[in-house]
């Protein structure tokens, strides 16, 4: 079902209405929903709308929840949560954040009791847009095992960057520290796909699987092997110790509508950078144009936004069985 960005935002909108989330609540939560499927990502699209709904409705998700910012100290703006759904706790911490930064030079913001904060790669964007540099972490529930451990452990525990890149788009670099993102294995059985390519997953018992349900159950290879369980576990400490949040192995699941609230954190780290190197974006496009003259190279970030530039013209194509299920929602069938 191919539907128009306008469309898609103001169907997104009446579900988060009708599930009793306030009127600005729903339009944090939408705007990077519909982002991603703009982007071409829909494993973290409307894909997960029904899955917040879920826990919306059980309560594992707060639906009243209103963020709490705070500043603790001149360069640190801390939000809580309060265990609703995250992407309005980041959007007005950030947007405290980027003030702070423009003070200061730089700022940190430090996100608690949340739950999944979508892609990492818009929220850095959105700040390379603003002309500062932005570095993101983010834990999540459980799902790689430690290099040479047998159970899931660290989430896959996204990282991003994001910088102003002269008069092009922001370079945006945006990647999970798995060899592939967990919900693009959801999405597999979601499909009701019975096989994922080799190397994404190990089963319950630490041995390989192409299996999307028994990688469920068991965990996701970390990129770079040792390297890349090294960096999950910075990413844990960054993410959720410095905010006194859940770690990945004690956080519920981001798909179960049962538990406890998942309970995890976000970190966010904004340069002012034009204080320190005036050229410093001319700079960046240099780099690129440079890596551009090597044959079959390309930069970060910039299929993304040529997906989302198509997109904005023809349309986004949904799965008629989602597309169905989004309506049902939005007229409270559950």
């Amino acid at each position: 079902m191919i539907i128009q960005e306008c469309a898609l935002r103001e169907l997104g909108f009446k579900i988060f209405i009708v599930a009793g989330l306030a009127d600005f609540v729903a339009r944090d939560v939408v705007n990077p929903l519909v982002l991603a499927e703009l982007d071409g990502i829909p494993s973290h699209g409307f894909s997960r709308v029904p899955f917040y709904i879920d826990q919306i409705r059980s309560g594992k998700v707060n639906s009243k929840a209103v963020p709490v910012v705070s500043q603790p100290a001149p360069a640190l703006v801390r939000v809580d949560a309060c265990h609703g759904l995250a992407f309005p706790a980041i959007a007005q911490g950030l947007q405290k954040t980027l003030t702070v930064a423009r003070i200061n030079g730089l700022a940190l913001l430090g996100v608690t009791r949340s739950h999944h904060s979508g892609c990492m790669g818009h929220w850095v964007e959105s700040m390379a847009r603003e002309g500062l540099l932005a570095l993101a972490f983010t834990n999540s529930p459980a799902a790689m095992m430690p290099w040479k451990g047998n159970k899931a452990t660290f989430g896959t525990n996204p990282i991003a960057f994001g910088c102003p890149r002269g008069s092009f788009d922001p370079l945006v670099v945006d990647m999970a520290l798995s060899k592939v993102a967990r919900g693009q294995i959801v999405n597999a059985k979601e499909k009701g796909e019975t096989s994922i390519p080799e190397g994404w997953a190990v089963d319950a018992d630490g041995k390989p699987t192409t299996d999307p349900e028994a990688a469920l159950k068991g965990s996701t290879i970390p990129m770079g092997d040792a390297k890349g369980a090294a960096l999950a576990m910075m990413v844990e400490i960054l993410a959720a110790t410095v905010n006194g949040a859940n770690y990945g192995y004690e956080a519920s699941s981001f798909f179960d509508p049962d538990g406890p609230a998942p309970g995890i954190g976000q970190t966010f780290f904004l340069l002012d950078v034009q204080r320190l190197n005036a050229s410093f974006a001319n700079q960046v496009q240099a780099l690129c144009t440079f890596i551009l003259k090597q044959p079959g190279t390309r930069i970060p970030g910039v299929r993304r936004f040529e997906t989302r530039a198509k997109s904005r013209i023809q349309g986004v194509n949904l799965p008629d069985s989602l597309y169905e299920k989004l309506h049902n929602l939005a007229d409270g069938k559950y």
